[in-house]
């Protein structure tokens, strides 16, 4: 029976992709051993470490599909780790050619590995879907790239914005976020193979030979020392996710700010029932926003995890590296269901550009406050500007009327400024500095990027 989010018939969906959850199932993880195992026999067989004949055995008779489960977790209860028990059951598949099996390796150098191989095929899931990210991201920040909004600094009305600025912004990291994603393979998908203290000593002078023949065979990078307790780069692998799912919840936080109904300027996809209420027919939640916010506070608790497990003892960690057993799977799960929601929201994403302007209004001009303290700064100097403008502010707020009626009653603003400079000033279309070209600028970088 299920006891968590992640495996639950009811959470699972919220909280893992299914591509994920397919990529570190239990039967995978099982089907990555018995690959590495087998890879480790045929690489060996064709070096002269086993008789080929044994490797060619192995290969033919050698079977995921058929290891048994209930009995492999009782082996495993009892050794404390699952390979011996995969191995005794692998052994009688292959009959004769059994004793073959596991030759020089040790239970992390096939765990490890196999973890690899899971780390390889989600950081494709990864990818494939930063791509679609950065394409609606990208879309948006086209499309809405003069869309003007009140930008928000302290949840307070700032400066003026577009919202394909916003876009942008949000689309800036994920850009990054796919820049680091290529960087880190060649450091991550390198496989493991040391023998029982890394040395390899059980091969005599053909293990460094073995290793590189076995990483080519299974499409992974061979390592010049073992990694089983340098475990930087599976740490720096749950540090990216931790990177990707935290700017999902900053955009997340964007948008669930931006659906509340004193705001209403962008609303998650409408799909019948969803985010609704089971007493308020009304509601209408931000519940991919919900769910991404979720998912990246249990992926920033694993990374913190990961750094934990670094703190491997000798040659060989006695407790460390099961933390990552743990830590590991679920970041991706959880990283991947972020991802997941990001799209759903991201690719229908309905944007509301006249209550983005109206919003923009609500002030009365003040948001663009400091356009006109610049220009009447050319004349009066900036401290002595800042204190007309603030005045004339504060007598807006107080009396509830328009900033440029009382610019206009300021002998000490219309001695410098016409009423044509004031009208100019005052409306926030025209006070964007480069917000425009900084979209402009993002988009030609990320089309030549390709």
């Amino acid at each position: 029976m299920a006891a968590t989010v992640f495996d639950s018939e009811i959470f699972r969906d919220s909280f893992a992709a299914p591509e994920m959850r397919e990529i570190f199932s239990e039967r995978q993880t099982v089907a990555r051993y018995v690959e590495v195992e087998v890879a480790l026999a045929g690489v060996e067989g064709r070096l002269g470490v086993i008789p080929q004949a044994a490797a060619d055995a192995i290969k033919q008779r050698a079977s995921a599909k058929d290891i048994d489960l209930e009995q492999l977790r009782q082996a495993t209860n009892v050794v404390g780790y699952p390979i011996v028990g995969l191995v005794s059951q692998l052994a009688k598949q292959s009959g004769d050619a059994g004793r073959y099996l596991h030759w020089g390796a040790t239970t992390q150098d096939i765990m490890d590995t196999a973890v690899v191989l899971q780390i390889k095929a989600a950081l494709a899931v990864i990818d494939s879907d930063l791509v679609a990210l950065d394409r609606a991201l990208a879309h948006l920040a086209n499309t809405h790239r003069s869309t003007v909004m009140a930008g928000r600094t302290h949840l307070q009305h700032a400066l003026p914005i577009t919202f394909g600025y916003k876009a942008a912004v949000w689309l800036s990291a994920i850009v990054r976020h796919r820049r680091r994603l290529k960087e880190i393979r060649p450091r991550v998908l390198v496989g493991q193979f040391g023998g029982a203290a890394g040395t390899l000593a059980s091969l005599g002078d053909k293990g460094l030979a073995v290793q590189d023949a076995l990483m080519t065979e299974l499409g992974l990078g061979s390592s010049a020392m073992p990694w089983h307790v340098g475990r930087d780069a599976v740490a720096e692998t749950v540090s990216l996710l931790a990177l990707i799912a935290g700017s999902l919840a900053k955009i997340a936080t964007d948008i669930m700010l931006m659906m509340q109904t004193e705001v209403a300027e962008t609303f998650e996809p409408f799909e019948e029932g969803r985010g609704s209420s089971s007493t308020m027919p009304q509601k209408r939640n931000p519940i991919a926003c919900e769910l991404i916010i979720a998912a990246a506070g249990i992926v920033r608790q694993h990374a913190g995890l990961m750094f934990a497990a670094m703190a491997a003892d000798h040659e060989r960690a006695t407790g460390p590296w099961h933390l990552e057993w743990l830590a590991l799977p679920e970041a991706f799960l959880a990283t991947g269901a972020a991802l997941k929601h990001a799209r759903a929201a991201l690719e229908g994403l309905i944007v509301e550009p006249e209550r983005m302007r109206r919003n923009l209004d609500l002030t009365g001009g003040l948001i663009v406050a400091e356009a006109v303290m610049m220009a009447l700064a050319e004349y009066t100097g900036r401290q002595a500007a800042h204190h007309i403008v603030a005045h004339a502010s504060r007598a807006a707020l107080a009396k509830g009327t328009p900033l440029l009626v009382e610019l206009e009653g300021e002998a000490k603003v219309t001695q410098h400024l016409s009423p044509a400079r004031l009208r100019e000033l005052t409306d926030p279309v025209n006070y964007l500095g480069s917000a425009l070209a900084m979209v402009d600028r993002l988009l030609a970088e990320r089309a030549a990027a390709g």
